[in-house]
């Protein structure tokens, strides 16, 4: 029997969460939400849980996204990693580093993400959230090093709260919109976790 799940007026992360409990008990879920963002964060938990899904968008703009979960596919999206397999994780809220002068901290963060470059192993995640989603979106005086840290394989999420707060969500230039349910869960997945 399929689940019907309506979203439609949930706010980050309640869709996301939401479809996930549904997919821990059944095997077919259909999920409706009303915003772009919920679509893609509903998508991306469907796929990285293993799931086959179907999308459609109706004429008063919801999307309808038919999720099945086969036997082969895990019922939770999280998965304690090895301790040697283990992610390094990097969570940037500030578009500063360190508290003083402003000056200084855009010159530091700068600095940062740029020397992120040189390390060996990359790290696998980088989360942007409060101030720090300013990094990650046109303009960006760090645009050019993220996205050649994406090129290179680092997986790039932005707080889309965040990004609605300061207006910019249309800005964004660099990874992928992303909602707390997943960032609460990848910084709890990390074997190490990286905070400037």
């Amino acid at each position: 029997m399929e689940t019907i799940i309506d979203c439609r007026g949930l706010t980050c992360p309640q869709p996301v969460i939401l479809t996930k409990n549904a997919l821990n008990d059944q095997d077919k879920v259909t999920v409706i939400v009303d915003n772009d963002p919920a679509m893609q964060n509903v998508r991306r938990l469907a796929t990285k849980m293993g799931c086959q899904l179907q999308m459609e968008k109706k004429e008063d703009g919801t999307y309808h996204i038919r999720i099945s979960r086969s036997a082969a596919a895990g019922k939770s999206a999280e998965t304690a990693p090895a301790a040697a397999d283990a992610p390094l994780i990097i969570a940037v809220s500030s578009d500063r580093m360190g508290r003083g002068s402003d000056e200084l901290g855009d010159v530091l963060i700068r600095s940062y993400i740029h020397t992120i470059l040189e390390l060996d192993p990359l790290p696998d995640t980088m989360i942007f959230y409060n101030t720090g989603v300013k990094l990650a979106v046109r303009d960006s005086a760090v645009l050019d090093d993220l996205k050649e840290l994406e090129a290179a394989g680092v997986s790039i999420i932005v707080c889309g709260t965040c990004l609605n707060y300061f207006g910019l969500t249309d800005s964004i230039a660099a990874g992928v919109v992303s909602n707390m349910y997943e960032i609460a869960s990848t910084m709890a997945s990390a074997g190490r976790l990286v905070t400037p």
